[in-house]
């Protein structure tokens, strides 16, 4: 039904997320994420306040798997849900509940950590960590060839149909949030046609945020500078 990782750059302290799905819009409901605090996925059956409340709590100071066993406690239902956690200091936590969809996995890598349900095999999960440790380039990269190299070792039991990712750095919005709610085939392939127009643009769009007066031209038509 889904597979995901969050990810953190210690360097440059951004966290993101990537995601794929069989559902529509996975990327409006599953991926929640906070500058400076962590980034969390929760999925399978999809509780999306869940990810808010554990951004709280991982603001307030607590570790991730902490925060996700309060959370879970309070809602209920957590024999339903599959989450994921990572915080400023690059520590993980997950949780795949008794009831997660079909096979399933959880792995925590350096600076990573990733989950999946309905998956084609264990093996998927795994290759995501692998491939978002080895990878390099921007975060959206390397989260972007972690989804491709999932789907590469069968990703989902069935086809997926929608995906995204989302990068927070140090604004208060998101500096990526590219989504692909519904293809007949291959979102991820699209996510990455997406991010390959959105990268060169992308300092553009945060310079004529802060400071309009000295952004660059936009490329449209009546736009002469």
């Amino acid at each position: 039904m889904t597979f995901s990782i969050a990810g953190r750059c210690p360097e440059t302290g951004q966290f993101g997320i990537a995601i794929s799905s069989s559902s529509i819009a996975v990327g409006a409901r599953c991926p929640w994420l906070l500058p400076g605090v962590g980034a969390v996925s929760s999925q399978n059956i999809t509780l999306p306040s869940l990810g808010p409340e554990v951004l709280a709590l991982l603001e307030q100071g607590l570790a991730p798997a902490a925060a996700l066993d309060q959370v879970l406690t309070r809602n209920g239902y957590s024999q339903y849900r599959q989450i994921i956690a990572i915080d400023h200091l690059g520590q993980t936590a997950h949780f795949s509940g008794g009831q997660t969809l079909g096979v399933h996995d959880a792995v925590a890598g350096e600076q990573c950590v990733a989950a999946g349900n309905m998956l084609a095999g264990r093996a998927v999960i795994a290759a995501m960590v692998g491939a978002f440790e080895d990878g390099e380039g921007q975060l959206a990269d390397r989260l972007i060839r972690a989804l491709q190299a999932g789907q590469a070792h069968g990703g989902e039991a069935g086809p997926v149909h929608s995906a995204a990712v989302m990068v927070v750095g140090d604004l208060t919005w998101p500096i990526v949030n590219l989504r692909v709610d519904w293809a007949e085939a291959d979102p991820i392939g699209q996510l990455q046609t997406l991010w390959e127009a959105y990268r060169p643009q992308l300092q553009d769009y945060i310079d004529r945020a802060l400071d309009p007066a000295k952004a660059p031209g936009y490329g449209v038509a009546g736009d002469d500078r």
